[in-house]
């Protein structure tokens, strides 16, 4: 077939109307909340209000007797019962040591790390009830001082060790590139530009906060699980083998519509675990819905790293090496992707589209007494977008270049392109979208504009970014070489109906 065939089939080259809007505007979404089942009771949890505090007691004797109380669960009751939450990554040292791996437990023993933790989980007929039963759980701690910024944990300011398996508070540090050639280019270079960075932590707020509900069967031994999640399957993987060793057959994870997410819903969550197992202890099914400042509290953060980084350059501004040290923030414990995002999702990425021959990035990790911190809203790359830009920036500032002149100077322009930081281009043609861009925002009359405007006192200015995204962990054995748990798989399946219509299913979500 020809061009001329393909542009004469439908669909092809036209834009697609989305199918499910009617109904999202029209309130016939069918969000985890909207979900009621029989015998439904509801959970409330009872949270940690210290950064760091050791767990004297938790004291459920009022509280259990108060209306409506079905059960009441705290650290003992899981103790030695179950797993931690996983981590779906392992990053190794430079020395090939892997990362230190503290226990996540779904409820609190002994010690809390973060302000949010968990300590106990209320469960009784209506949400008000378990409210105030959970207000009724004395819990008394002994307060520990807290580590929370990533600059003071890299700095081993304060004395304060988080978990006795990291000492010093270091999960991993971790390197890319050739550092002997970086050096080399830095003490030939012409130009050298710096830059310290912050990419300050980030809250989600999803439209929908996160809800789930556990649901269990005495008549099959099956277990189901509601929940505003992006990743099902990976969340009833990590539920079943690492944490309630359970068959994967005996665990349904059931994701309605998700209320918006951009990768906070995609990870294994203590509540979503403590709900699936008090199923079975209660023989009820059990709801959660978050409140929206316990989803500012509990729902993974993002970013926060802090950097220094360098470009090394000749007398025209053509880089010749780039230099970036970062200090990440995990937070408290370790989210399910936690420990890729400022590794292999975030170095790799430090290339952009430009031909510089050498670049060395290290980074350390770092527990801190906040919330865990995980993949959001591009997961590493916008870091490195953000970092590498803006250095790019301040190189054409201090070599008086414009901005699009020192990025055409330095793009891309033969492939395939092998990257020094892993990742091969297989094509591009960014002096084309510079020229596109250049175009659409007429450049050409930016400087009446600017005179315009000031003239009539106010200010206008123009800025360029760009970037490169990789999108899809996948193939599984690559990223099982690069440190993935678990296969990221896909599956699809296609039926033929005999009335000649045609049925797709596929597990990727919305």
């Amino acid at each position: 077939m020809g061009a001329s065939d393909f542009a004469n089939l439908p669909h092809i080259g036209d834009a697609l109307r989305r199918k499910e809007d009617y109904r999202f505007l029209t309130g016939a979404g069918n969000y985890t909340d909207d979900i009621t089942l029989a015998n439904q009771s509801h959970a409330v949890f009872v949270r940690s209000p210290h950064a760091h505090a050791r767990v004297v007691s938790v004291d459920i004797a009022d509280a259990l007797t108060m209306p409506g109380v079905v059960g009441i669960f705290s650290g003992k009751d899981i103790e030695g019962k179950m797993g931690g939450l996983p981590c779906g990554w392992l990053i190794n040292n430079p020395d090939g040591t892997p990362m230190k791996e503290p226990m996540h437990p779904i409820l609190a023993i002994n010690k809390v790390r973060y302000v949010g933790d968990h300590v106990a989980m209320v469960v009784a007929e209506t949400v008000e009830q378990a409210k105030n039963a959970a207000e009724a759980v004395v819990v008394e701690y002994e307060v520990l001082p807290a580590l929370v910024g990533v600059a003071d944990a890299a700095k081993k300011a304060g004395g304060v060790t988080i978990h006795d398996e990291a000492p010093d508070n270091q999960c991993y540090k971790w390197a890319l590139g050739d550092k002997a050639a970086v050096d080399a280019a830095f003490a030939g270079a012409a130009h050298v530009t710096q830059l310290d960075l912050v990419n300050n932590r980030l809250i989600p707020n999803p439209i929908e906060p996160r809800v789930a509900i556990g649901s269990y069967s005495r008549g099959t031994d099956d277990y189901t699980l509601y929940v505003s999640n992006q990743n099902p399957h990976v969340e009833r993987l990590l539920m079943t083998a690492f944490v309630l060793g359970l068959p994967e057959h005996k665990v349904r994870v059931i994701a309605p519509d998700v209320g918006g997410g951009f990768g906070s819903k995609i990870f294994l969550y203590a509540e979503d675990v403590c709900l699936t197992w008090a199923a079975k202890q209660l023989n009820r099914n059990i709801k959660w819905t978050a409140e929206r400042s316990e989803c500012f509290l509990s729902d993974a953060h993002g970013r926060d790293h802090v950097s220094h980084a360098e470009m090394a350059m000749d007398s025209q501004g053509k880089f010749l090496a780039m230099r970036v040290h970062t200090d990440a923030n995990l937070g408290a414990y370790l989210s399910t992707f936690s420990t890729a995002v400022p590794t292999i999702l975030y170095a790799t990425l430090l290339a952009g589209q430009y031909t510089t021959p050498q670049i060395y990035v290290e980074v350390d990790a770092w527990f801190t007494n906040t919330a865990p911190v995980d993949a959001y809203r591009g997961a590493g790359r916008p870091e490195a977008t953000y970092l590498l830009e803006r250095l790019v920036s301040r190189c054409a500032w201090e070599m008086n270049l414009g901005q699009d002149e020192i990025r055409q100077r330095n793009f891309i322009t033969a492939f395939p392109y092998q990257t020094p930081v892993a990742l091969q281009y297989d094509t591009g043609d960014f002096h084309a979208c510079m020229d596109k861009a250049r175009k659409l925002a007429e450049v050409e009359g930016y400087g009446q504009r600017k005179s315009a405007s000031e003239a009539a006192g106010k200010l206008r200015g123009i800025g360029y970014s760009s970037y490169i995204e990789a999108c899809g962990i996948a193939p599984s054995n690559i990223a099982g070489a690069l440190g993935a748990r678990a296969g990221l798989f896909e599956c699809g399946e296609i039926r033929v109906h005999p009335t000649g219509s045609v049925t797709v299913f596929t597990g990727s979500h919305s």
